[in-house]
């Protein structure tokens, strides 16, 4: 379960933030002075903070510098009611994770909070690579097929090399995960690591998410803003989709990895920043640069040493592993008793397609532990979807078999037409009939009743093809231990 810590002074307000924003997966802690603040992020270490600048014993600015000597690592967010924010821009600018003004909308603070708490589990629970490792603090990465080697290999030579780094793969491949891996083992690792998914923010506010903005840069700009480069300054920078960046954020970033230097949107002022950007992307770049779409300047400054993250189709040995991690390490999101997955069960995600990759295997165990009863996933519990390439799989062997059929027919009819004989339907029919009545009737045990209801047709025409055919029909008597 994360952890969040608020210090305010407000009783009112502690109260409902505590009610509105506690779940079963987020702890509420909170301090009316700041004293009582830090002495709390020392005793439980919250994922984030949400800290007022005014505070009866000291100031919020006072407050935020001791808990950085607690921890770098730890968001906080400044939470102020008055008109000046300067403490809480001084406060971003020392590296808080944001600033807001109070009254605050839900869904924004929501929505601030759960990205704090995952910028701050990123940073602080290093990502394993290559063994199974099931403690909870810990990301793994799971595979020890040679596709994955050869990651593993390409994350140990990337990460103490101060340069940038571009991740390739499909969507659900683990992009995030592989930068953090080389964030966590680079020199950077004791400065900020922060990540922004450009395809999930509007163009119109990717560049002021990037590189922030002055008061009155645009409508709705009622105040400056620190933009996430600025903030992770000796720290290590993560730009997901980059692919989907505009041209004018493009040319941004181009200077940005050129000299470190950018303007917030609205100033003529230039800021730089020491920050190692690792970027990633599942579209294919090349052809973007080909089309125009994507700066070829940039591409080669992004990409100065590249990862192929492999998809899981292409690695289907290490299925096995990842069912038994992610049924191990469920025990956070499902409540359950299953300890394993079935043979016929497994061979049935074996032979799935994995369009989503790891991130949809994942999902279907969760599926697959909330529709399991008992102790293993049974092909019972899987989802429809996974079951498709079996039927398909089936539908395919039967539409070749049927194919072959036919075409041993045709060329039987092309025989008696060259050899010039006739009555061609009844001897055509003959051929069949010897090869599904005797099927039928044993499939049967001989009963004609059960047999002509299967055939479709009457009993006294089966009776009569039988005698034409002169085909013997063995019945079989069953015990009553059958």
């Amino acid at each position: 379960m994360a952890r969040l810590l608020i210090i305010d002074d407000e009783p009112n307000l502690l109260y409902s933030l505590q009610k509105t924003l506690q779940s079963e997966e987020l702890e509420i802690i909170t301090a009316e002075t700041g004293c009582a603040g830090i002495d709390l992020v020392k005793e439980f270490q919250p994922d984030a903070v949400i800290l007022d600048v005014r505070l009866p014993d000291m100031s919020g600015l006072d407050v935020f510098n001791e808990i950085r000597g607690i921890d770098t690592k730890l968001p906080v967010i400044i939470f102020t009611a008055h008109s000046t924010t300067e403490t809480a821009i001084e406060a971003t600018k020392r590296g808080a994770y944001e600033y807001l003004l109070k009254p605050v909308q839900f869904d924004q603070l929501q929505d601030i909070i759960n990205r704090a708490i995952k910028i701050s589990r990123m940073s602080h629970f290093p990502t394993t690579f290559g063994e199974v490792d099931y403690d909870s603090t810990t990301d793994t990465i799971i595979g020890r097929s040679p596709a994955m080697q050869k990651v593993y290999k390409a994350i140990g030579r990337a990460a103490p090399q101060d340069v940038a780094v571009l991740i390739q793969g499909e969507s659900g491949t683990g992009k995030e995960m592989v930068a953090k891996a080389i964030y966590h083992h680079s020199q950077r690792k004791d400065g900020p690591f922060m990540a922004i998914n450009c395809a999930s923010i509007p163009d119109s506010l990717l560049e002021s998410e990037l590189f922030g903005h002055e008061r009155g840069a645009y409508t709705g700009a009622d105040r400056q803003r620190i933009g996430k480069y600025e903030q992770v300054d000796g720290g290590t920078l993560f730009l997901d989709e980059i692919g989907d960046m505009s041209p004018s954020t493009q040319a941004k970033v181009l200077r940005l990895l050129q000299d470190g230097s950018f303007e917030r949107v609205g100033s003529n002022e230039t800021i730089r920043a020491d920050v190692r950007i690792i970027s990633a992307t599942n579209r294919d770049l090349d052809e973007m640069v080909e089309s125009g779409e994507f700066r070829q300047d940039l591409y080669y400054r992004l990409n100065v040493f590249s990862i192929e993250l492999p998809p899981l189709r292409k690695r289907i040995e290490d299925i096995p592993a990842l069912v038994e991690h992610f049924i191990k390490t469920a025990g956070n999101h499902v409540v359950n008793s299953v300890r394993g997955i079935s043979d016929d069960a497994l061979a049935a995600l074996i032979q799935h397609d994995w369009p989503g990759n790891v991130r949809e295997l994942q999902s279907v165990i969760k599926h697959c532990l909330i529709q399991t009863v008992g102790e293993l996933i049974t092909r019972e519990s899987l989802p429809s979807s996974c079951l498709n390439n079996l039927v398909n799989e089936a539908e395919k062997a039967n539409s070749e078999l049927t194919s072959k059929s036919l075409s041993e027919i045709h060329q039987h009819v092309e025989e008696l037409l060259s050899s010039g004989e006739e009555d061609l339907h009844r001897k055509v029919h003959a051929g069949i009939d010897r090869i599904l009545l005797p099927s039928v009737l044993n499939y049967v045990d001989g009963s004609q009743v059960q047999a002509a209801q299967i055939l479709g047709i009457a009993r006294s025409t089966l009776r009569s093809r039988i005698e034409d055919l002169g085909i013997s029909i063995e019945k079989r008597i069953r015990t009553e231990e059958e």
